[in-house]
């Protein structure tokens, strides 16, 4: 087997050593019930309150502010049902973007078909949203400002420290969707007037399947889980005691060398668009240059399609992925694509790379060199291709 090129870390990222050590006691000799009031049980409650306590400092939050979910998707569908919920009697709408996760998205959705009222704001050509369009859309009744913290398809990141200002000053609740961010970029909910901020440990390093939502302190968002009294009786369900060790784990290492790796990722990701720009014409990045995650390069490529683009990658060990929900059976490009005003057939070749601090200056020559093999050669094939040539040839 040819030797596997990872470039998906937006997707997923692989469980660090650390983690994996730190989790497999709580497996096999830990394994008791942290709920359990017996001693061997507290063994595995103390491991948890310690990860508790760690997750809770790298966001400059209380311990008692962190409550465990089953993954960032579980914690954005928390912060906006609970807040439509606890908040109703003060009003019933709610502000987001147009390209946020489809997690906040379709939530917002569904609330709206529970009689709450809805803004999607727009973004510009790289996905900025704007602070003073936030604050344009607040209206007597609005109770929750949702913006995510930074993209996850163009990875731009967003001025939430100007937007948490605006609803703090309004009396707005603040959510932020930090699933790309937390643990690549500094965070303080203070500093930012965060009120709601959802996490997720596989995207730095630790499982799937554990996640955090930070609730500030005071706010009466109800139990979103019920059944049994975990996490101070708002979310029921026994604790994935060796999943929140390992999430722990990963977020002290993560904390320890963010700067490190961000100064890293970000040369290498630079060095990576500035290639794929100069070497391979009728392309465009898609987000903010500067203003983006250190890990994300995000292209589009005309007169082609994403979903060949990354079949062939596949076919060269390297692993990718496309802005265009092509990948997932649909026919409709990205909704972020879209938003920030590139026509279908742009959006349709769109590339998301996504490093890590593993990735080598020689992974990265190899790639883009195989994909200016891969859209000349699907370019070759392209009628749209040829016509285009033939009138500007």
């Amino acid at each position: 087997m040819k030797k596997m090129i990872y470039l998906d870390n937006a997707a997923t990222t692989q469980v660090a050593p650390e983690a994996l050590d730190a989790m497999i006691p709580y497996f096999t000799e830990f394994y008791g019930n942290p709920s359990s009031i017996y001693s061997f049980a507290g063994e595995a409650k103390k491991a948890m309150e310690e990860a508790r306590r760690t997750l809770a400092a790298g966001i400059g939050a209380k311990p008692e502010e962190i409550y465990f979910t089953g993954g960032g998707s579980e914690a954005d569908n928390w912060a906006l049902k609970g807040a439509a919920e606890a908040y109703a009697a003060k009003g019933k709408h709610i502000i987001t973007t147009r390209i946020e996760h489809h997690a906040i998205l379709h939530t917002a959705e569904y609330l709206e078909k529970n009689g709450c009222e809805v803004t999607y704001l727009d973004v510009d050509e790289n996905g900025l949203v704007s602070p003073e369009a936030v604050k344009a859309a607040i209206r007597p009744g609005t109770i929750l400002i949702s913006v995510m913290m930074a993209n996850n398809e163009i990875g731009t990141v967003e001025p939430i420290r100007e937007i948490g200002e605006i609803a703090r000053e309004q009396g707005i609740l603040f959510h932020t969707d930090a699933v790309q961010a937390f643990g690549h970029l500094p965070i303080n909910v203070e500093e930012m007037n965060i009120d709601l901020l959802s996490a997720s440990a596989h995207k730095l390093n630790g499982p799937k399947g554990v996640g955090f939502l930070y609730i500030r302190q005071g706010l009466k968002l109800r139990a979103f889980l019920h059944g049994g009294a975990q996490e101070r009786q708002r979310r029921a369900g026994t604790h994935n005691t060796a999943g929140i060790v390992g999430f722990g784990k990963a977020a002290e290492l993560a904390f320890h060398s963010m700067e490190q790796r961000a100064a890293y990722e970000t040369k290498l990701r630079d060095y990576l668009i500035e290639r794929v720009l100069t070497e391979i014409p009728y392309t465009r990045l898609n987000g903010d240059r500067t203003k983006r995650l250190p890990g994300n390069a995000s292209f589009c490529f005309r007169f082609i399609e994403g979903e060949s683009l990354l079949i062939l990658l596949d076919q060269n060990g390297i692993c990718a992925s496309s802005g265009s929900a092509c990948t997932s059976g649909a026919l409709e490009p990205s909704h972020v694509l879209l938003a920030i005003g590139l026509p279908h057939e742009i959006a349709h070749g769109s590339l998301r790379i996504s490093l890590s601090d593993k990735t080598t200056k020689e992974e990265i020559d190899f790639t883009v060199d195989r994909i200016k093999e891969i859209v000349e050669r699907l370019r070759n094939m392209s009628p749209l291709y040829e016509d285009f040539v033939k009138k500007n040839g």
